[in-house]
C-alpha cells in the first residue's frame, strides 16, 4: 500500500509515492518541467491561477503512474504541503473568483500596517504573535477595499493547500496552523481572532470550517479520483504550509530542532515551546503541525523572498547554464568574491527588513577584478548572509539554533552554499533524502493511523551528509558577514 504526497509550490507541483510499509519513496514527479509563472500586473504584486495548480497536480500524478505502477485501490491516504500565506477566494459553486494573491505579493502591506496601528503593537504581538503585515488577512482586506463587488461574492477564503484539498474532496476547510499563518489566530484565546476581524472589517462566515492537521479532512470525490487514477473515497488526512511541512519532513518536531530550505524563498524554521515574538515582527510565529493544548509547539520562521529567484535570475543572465554548472563556476571565485557584496532583496517586501522593499543590490563591483564566477559566488553568499541575519533575530528571541536539517534539494545541492551557511551561521547542517512531497506522504500515514506516532513515519529517511563549520573558514565568512550587516544597517537607516 502507498501514501501519496503533494507539495504545491509557486514554481511547480511535486508528487511523491511512498511505500507505507518500508517508508521508502518509490517515485517522485514534478510538473511543469519549467517554472510556473508568477503574474505581476503591478510592481510588488504576485498572482497565480489556482486552477493551474490543480492541472499540474493531475499531470504530476499521471507522471507518477508512468514511473511506478500502482492500482486504483493501492493508495491509503493523501497529504498536502503548500505555499504559505496565499489567498484563494471561491464562490458558492466553489469556483475561484480571481487569481490567487500569493506569498510574495506586497500590495497588502498598508492594510496590515493600518490594522497594526488600530490594534496597537502590544495587543497584536501578544495575541497574534505577529504584525498583520502582508499576510492572508491583510490580502483579504485589500480585496474588500479594492474589489468590493468581488468580495461580496466570496463564499469561503482559503490558503493554497485548502484549495487543493477542496478540489480533491469538494469540501472547503482549513486548519488552526493555516489560520495562524494567515494571522487570523489569537494565541491567547486559542481561537480565531474576533478582534482582528472587527478591526479589518472582515466577515467571519467567509472562513472555512476548521479540521485537525492530522486526521480525515475529507474523501476524494469520484471526479477527482478519475483525474488522478485512484479510487474515490481515499481520505485526505494531512495538510500544512510548506515550511511547517518541511520541518515535519525532516523530523523537526521538538524544541531546539530546526529545519531550513532554499527554494524560491529561503527559510529557517525552529520549534519553540514558548509563546514568543520578535518585537519588530521580522520573524513570525505560527502553530506547528504537532501543537496541542497540552504541549505548546510553535514554529518560528524567518523567510527570505529573494533566494532561488535570485539564483534563477543569475542563471538567465549567465546564458542558461545548469545550476550544477553555476555552482562549479562560482566555486572558482575566492571566499568573499573579492569584495563583491550582494543584497538579495529583489522579490518584494522582506519581513526580516520589517516589510521594507529595499530592492536587490550589487555593491563594490570592480570591472578590473570581478568576473562571472565572482557574481555567481557573491549571489550565493548574499543569500547565506540574509538567512544568517534572520537566524540572528531568532536567537535574540531565545531560540537555540546549533544544528539545522535540510533536504538535499534546491540550493542545498551546492557544496559552496552549504559550507557558506554552516560557517557564517555557525551551525552544523545535516542533509536528508527527503522533500516536501515525501514529508506530506509520511504525514498522511500518521493522519490515517497507519503510523501510531510521528516518529514511526521516518524509518525510510537517511542522513546523506553532515556539514560542520570549519574554524578557519568561519573566521573569514563571519568577517565578511559583519561588513555585509554593517552596510545593510546604513542602507536601512537612509
Amino acid at each position: 500500500m502507498y501514501l501519496l504526497g503533494f507539495d504545491i509550490g509557486s514554481s511547480s507541483v511535486k508528487a511523491a509515492l511512498l511505500d507505507a510499509a518500508t517508508g521508502k519513496c518509490v517515485a517522485t514527479a514534478a510538473s511543469p518541467a519549467t517554472e510556473m509563472p508568477m503574474h505581476a500586473p503591478q510592481a510588488g504584486w504576485a498572482e497565480q491561477d489556482p486552477n493551474r495548480w490543480w492541472q499540474e497536480l493531475v499531470h504530476a500524478t499521471t507522471l507518477l503512474h508512468s514511473i511506478h505502477t500502482f492500482g486504483n485501490n493501492d493508495v491509503l491516504a493523501i497529504g498536502i504541503s503548500y505555499q504559505m500565506h496565499g489567498l484563494v477566494c471561491v464562490d458558492e459553486n466553489l469556483q475561484s473568483l480571481r487569481p490567487a494573491i500569493i506569498w510574495c505579493d506586497s500590495r497588502a502591506v498598508p492594510m496590515g500596517n493600518n490594522a497594526l496601528a488600530t490594534l496597537g503593537e502590544d495587543y497584536a504581538l501578544s495575541h497574534l504573535l505577529n504584525s498583520p503585515g502582508n499576510f492572508t488577512a491583510a490580502k483579504l482586506r485589500w480585496v474588500k477595499e479594492n474589489q468590493p463587488e468581488l468580495y461580496a461574492k466570496i463564499h469561503k477564503i482559503m490558503l493554497p493547500g485548502d484549495y487543493i484539498a477542496m478540489r480533491l474532496t469538494g469540501e472547503p476547510c482549513t486548519t488552526q496552523s493555516g489560520l495562524s499563518e494567515g494571522i487570523f489566530w489569537d494565541f491567547t484565546t486559542q481561537s480565531i481572532s474576533e478582534r482582528l476581524l472587527d478591526v479589518m472589517e472582515l466577515d467571519r462566515n467567509k472562513i472555512a470550517t476548521i479540521v485537525p492537521t492530522f486526521g480525515i479532512q475529507g474523501k476524494v470525490t469520484p471526479e477527482a479520483a478519475a483525474a488522478l487514477g485512484i479510487s474515490a473515497g481515499v481520505p485526505v488526512t494531512y495538510r500544512a504550509g510548506d515550511q511547517p511541512n518541511n520541518a515535519f519532513s525532516l523530523n523537526v518536531l521538538e524544541p531546539g530542532e530546526a529545519a531550513t530550505t532554499a527554494g524560491t524563498s529561503g527559510v529557517v524554521y525552529a520549534v519553540h515551546d514558548q509563546i514568543a515574538f520578535d518585537p519588530q515582527s521580522r520573524v513570525n510565529t505560527f502553530i506547528h503541525v504537532n501543537h496541542s493544548t497540552r504541549n505548546t509547539r510553535n514554529g518560528v520562521l524567518m523567510c527570505l523572498n529573494g533566494t532561488g529567484i535570485l539564483n534563477s535570475w543569475l542563471r538567465q543572465i549567465s546564458g542558461g547554464m545548469s545550476y550544477a554548472q553555476m555552482n562549479e563556476v562560482a566555486s572558482k571565485a575566492p571566499v568573499g568574491a573579492d569584495g563583491l557584496l550582494v543584497f538579495p532583496f529583489g522579490n518584494g517586501a522582506e519581513r526580516i527588513l520589517a516589510n521594507k522593499q529595499l530592492g536587490a543590490r550589487f555593491e563594490d563591483i570592480n570591472f578590473n577584478i570581478h568576473q562571472q564566477a565572482h557574481l555567481l559566488r557573491a549571489g550565493q553568499e548574499g543569500i547565506v548572509f540574509a538567512l544568517t541575519y534572520g537566524v540572528d533575530i531568532m536567537r535574540s528571541m531565545g531560540l537555540q539554533i546549533n544544528t539545522v536539517r535540510a533536504g538535499e534539494t534546491n540550493m542545498f545541492l551546492s557544496p559552496l552554499f552549504r559550507q557558506a551557511f554552516a560557517n557564517t551561521a555557525g551551525v552544523t547542517i545535516t542533509l536528508h533524502n527527503t522533500d516536501g512531497a515525501q514529508g506530506a506522504a509520511r504525514a498522511a500515514g500518521v493522519g490515517v493511523g497507519y503510523y501510531a506516532h510521528p516518529k514511526e513515519a521516518f524509518s525510510g529517511m537517511e542522513v546523506l551528509e553532515t556539514i560542520l563549520p570549519n574554524p578557519s573558514l568561519q573566521k573569514q565568512y563571519q568577517a565578511i558577514y559583519e561588513q555585509w550587516t554593517s552596510r545593510l544597517a546604513k542602507v536601512l537607516a537612509e
